[in-house]
């Protein structure tokens, strides 16, 4: 080998050192490796000039996924996901039986939206599952990752590495490389089903005996700040007619329900079997968590009419705690007397009074004392404006309090599957396609333009781009065709499918060091030489860098849904070892004894 080809793999072996020990993001390392072999350019003209080397950014995989995350805030936003899965989750017996239903809709989702979204959303969800059930996290949150990587892996548009392995081969066929192969929607699918069931049945079987049983610990209820909150079931809301138990309104993490008033009726010491109808006003004694998550709620809405009265639309205002202070001109007077909402263009919506449970009041006949702490539904100037007044003595934003437009949630999953139709039965490219769907999300109100740029994960891109450069490097040095020709040489004995298995293996690795964009972005240009050496097609390889990429399960930094469910289920290193590599080495097998079946050498 050259020089210039000795300098790249010196360069991509420092890359995957600094990634295990854990130095730097995978964006700041590669972005590091790719300016070095850059500013090497200046000496050898076989390091591509600075245009190829940063022309990753551009790709056409990039510009996918980046839209992808708009598409899934627009589910996020309307509540869809919850709508479609909160009703499969229920009060499941035992473990296997949680891991049931959580595994089989989060894996069908994640076929169709790019999983490390979806693990996103379902994270919180399962921990307030966890919570109402009684189970350890550590028993569910690995699975989850799990059931998204290979829910994912069956689809085009289900990872981004197989959105990603699509567009380095739309980038060779552009050079003229590769045009006999086609990627569709389902091509994945003859490999990934296989894999899915398979792993499925691993979790549901053997895994529930190798995950720990940690929990994390919690801070006593009695400890935090209780509010008295009033929530109102709206007309047409889908929990009338249920049963508190049913409306998954029993056991709230962190909450309780103290009593029901209907039609000027109060009922006290509800009980799970109450059957819930509309106007019924429900109230609450909860920490500030679980009212933002009744605000969430899909059918309930605030009490007080106030909330209706504020001028501002209701997607743009977030909850606020203010302190009231001995200064305030209202204290001593009803939160309806002091014309509270007109004065602070806020509504209350719960108030917390050292431990006296103020639900036998409205929240407008309360009468406001120095040291209330209100929560209040307001525009987050509402902060801005008050922080330094007299009349409040502390003033801060609940975070994740957005509320939730239920009212766009069937228009966002319409878009959803319009997207996918799209990709399916027309000629129109997924880049097109998903551009479409995000942009409609936006124009139709399921998310707004600035919540679509703040979902984009930038490190995510920039980690794509990053490794595309250095693959171009690997490439344009001759190192990837040197390493392919060393593979062949040591497995082309033993046939095509012993190149493919060492390949695999290799992916395997980089992939629980380095993480699956930059194996790809490393890996791809190696895989293409060896197959163009031996004049193999080079499918069986597209589909092993597809699964030997995404579906690696055996390190928490395999995968960014891998390292996303690390702290919040108190995992240890050696738990993924355990779990996770028996699921590798089923997918592994599956791959490497179908895909050559499928599209044959």
């Amino acid at each position: 080998m050259t020089w210039e080809a000795w300098f790249t793999l010196g360069t991509v072996l420092l890359i995957a050192v600094t990634l295990v020990r854990g130095l730097a993001g995978p964006d700041t390392v590669l972005l590091a490796g790719l300016a070095l072999l850059m500013t090497m350019g200046l000496f050898s003209p076989m390091f591509p000039s600075p245009a190829q080397a940063v022309a990753g950014f551009g790709n056409e995989a990039v510009i996918t996924i980046a839209v992808l995350f708009v598409v899934a805030e627009g589910l996020s936003q309307t509540g869809a996901m919850g709508m479609v899965t909160q009703p499969l989750l229920g009060r499941p017996g035992s473990v296997t039986g949680a891991l049931m239903r959580l595994t089989l809709p989060v894996a069908g989702l994640s076929a169709f939206l790019n999983n490390t979204p979806i693990v996103a959303m379902f994270m919180p969800v399962v921990n307030d599952w966890c919570k109402k059930i009684g189970l350890a996290p550590s028993k569910l949150f690995i699975p989850l990752s799990y059931a998204a990587i290979l829910g994912g892996s069956c689809t085009l548009i289900g990872t981004a590495t197989n959105v990603f392995v699509d567009g380095q081969v739309i980038q060779a066929q552009k050079a003229g490389q590769l045009t006999d192969i086609h990627i569709g929607m389902f091509t994945i699918s003859a490999i990934g089903v296989p894999s899915l069931v398979l792993g499925l049945i691993y979790l549901l079987t053997v895994a529930p005996r190798l995950l720990p049983d940690r929990r994390t610990p919690v801070e006593a209820d009695s400890d935090a700040r209780q509010y008295t909150v009033e929530m109102i079931v709206e007309p047409k809301s889908p929990i009338h007619g249920k049963t508190i138990e049913e409306a998954g309104l029993r056991s709230l993490p962190g909450a309780y329900l103290i009593e029901v008033e209907r039609q000027g009726e109060r009922i006290a010491a509800v009980g799970p079997q109450q059957v819930l109808h509309e106007g019924d006003r429900l109230i609450f004694a909860g920490i500030v968590d679980s009212v933002v998550d009744l605000q969430r709620t899909r059918g309930l809405a605030p009490a007080t009419k106030q909330v209706f009265k504020l001028g501002d639309p209701r997607p743009d205002r977030r909850l606020v705690e203010a302190v009231v202070s001995d200064n305030c001109p209202i204290v001593g007077k009803t939160i309806r007397e002091g014309r509270f909402r007109t004065v602070y263009s806020a509504a209350v919506i719960a108030v917390h009074r050292g431990g006296e449970h103020l639900g036998q009041q409205k929240i407008g006949d309360i009468v406001l004392k120095a040291g209330d702490t209100l929560l209040l539904e307001t525009h987050p100037r509402f902060v801005e404006a008050q922080r330094n007044s007299r009349d409040f003595f502390l003033v801060s934003t609940i975070e994740g309090s957005k509320p939730i437009r239920h009212d766009r949630a069937w228009v966002a999953l319409l878009l959803l599957i319009a997207m996918v139709a799209a990709v399916m039965l027309t000629p129109m490219r997924l880049v097109n396609a998903a551009l479409l769907a995000g942009g409609l999300m936006v124009v139709t109100g399921c998310c707004s333009s600035g919540e679509a740029r703040q979902s984009i994960n930038w490190r995510v891109l920039l980690t794509m781009g990053a490794a595309l450069g250095v693959g171009a490097t690997l490439e344009s040095t001759h190192a990837a065709q040197s390493v392919a020709e060393s593979i062949v040489q040591v497995f082309q004995g033993f046939g095509p499918r012993a190149v493919l298995l060492a390949l695999y293996l290799i992916g395997m690795a980089l992939t629980s060091l380095i993480g699956p964009i930059g194996t790809v972005g490393l890996l791809f240009p190696v895989a293409k030489a060896a197959a163009m050496t031996q004049g193999l097609s080079f499918m069986p390889f597209a589909m092993m860098l597809m699964t030997t990429s995404a579906a690696s399960f055996a390190t928490p930094t395999a995968y960014q849904t891998n390292l996303m469910v690390y702290s919040a289920g108190g995992y240890k290193f050696t738990d993924y070892v355990r779990v996770g590599l028996p699921l590798n080495l089923i997918v592994m097998a599956v791959t490497v004894a179908l895909a050559p079946w499928f599209w044959p050498f």
